[in-house]
């Protein structure tokens, strides 16, 4: 139902009874140095996609690469036990894996998923008309960054860690209603890139207003410290051509890449009071950043206004 041809967080198959299963995969080296956080951060990332899809995770096994030569096997351990703490909290079991010796460590899960398959949300689903929300603030890859620099202040280090290891539940909730036409989650691509790829999978056009995008706490002192990610300029570099002009700010904060972000949400006009009534009732942040409007024959998918 859903592949690699697709703009989608995940793989989905129809089983044909009404229901689907959903299946995606992500790792990655660390990006704190503390192993238990790195666990839980790595684990939340990539069990994001299937509440991306709608979905509902059922299982997950580990993909683990280790320096045994340079790093102890007990810190290893510390890494799957932030990881069983994530799947618990996501109801589900670390129920295997596998691991390698490597040069250096990457962690992460492959996660299965199921849906009723008229909820799954693809990113094709959105239809003009739109609001767009989102859950989380940006700019964790620039403050991530600061933290590899050693200039992330504790206080900061602290809200960064607590937003990249907050599962994105509420991505299951959200596919229960039909106004929510279209899920993704914003990680590496930055929240330009992953709000492209709704824009051509559904063939619209995006208005964003900068002024109500949420930014982490303290966000601009590690910008005027130059903390940018290499991945900022490579997202900028790789879809510039689609978007109109941005200041150096907008591109900074919304091009910057993201790890565990929060998601992004496309609500049709009749549904934005039932759904953000709901995210009232169950005190969840849910921001109204922008809306999707009709495709027109230029270049350009996105205007931040």
């Amino acid at each position: 139902m859903v592949g690699n041809d697709k703009r989608d967080d995940a793989a989905v198959f129809d089983l044909g009874d009404g229901k689907s299963v959903i299946s995606t995969t992500d790792f990655f080296t660390p990006i704190v140095d503390d192993p238990y956080d790195f666990g839980r951060i790595a684990s939340v990332n990539a069990i994001s996609d299937i509440y991306a899809m709608g979905g509902k995770p059922i299982m997950a096994i580990a993909i683990l690469g280790w320096p045994v030569d340079k790093l102890p096997l007990e810190t290893a351990n510390k890494v799957l036990e932030g990881a069983r703490n994530i799947c618990n909290e996501a109801g589900i079991t670390l129920a295997g894996g596998h691991s390698i010796e490597i040069g250096d460590p990457v962690f992460g899960l492959s996660v299965t998923g199921i849906i009723d398959t008229a909820k799954v949300k693809q990113n094709s689903g959105a239809t003009a008309g739109c609001e767009l929300f989102i859950t989380k603030p940006l700019g964790i890859g620039i403050m991530a960054t600061a933290e590899k620099q050693g200039k992330l202040a504790d206080e900061d280090r602290k809200e960064i860690i607590e937003l990249m290891s907050s599962l994105n539940k509420v991505g299951q909730d959200l596919s229960d209603f039909d106004s929510v036409k279209t899920i993704t989650d914003v990680t590496g691509f930055g929240l330009l890139g992953h709000l492209l790829e709704i824009c051509e999978g559904s063939n619209l056009n995006a208005i964003v207003e900068y002024d109500k995008v949420p930014q982490i706490t303290n966000l601009h002192k590690y910008i005027e410290m130059k903390t940018f990610p290499g991945g900022l300029f490579k997202n900028y570099k790789s879809y510039s051509d689609k978007l109109h002009e941005l200041t150096k700010m907008q591109r900074n904060v919304l091009c910057d890449a993201q790890t565990s972000g929060g998601l992004l949400v496309a609500v049709e006009p009749s549904g934005i009071k039932e759904v953000t009534e709901y995210m009232n009732k169950i005190n969840h942040p849910f921001y109204n950043i922008g809306k999707l409007v009709e495709r027109d024959d230029k270049p350009e998918y996105i205007t931040v206004v």
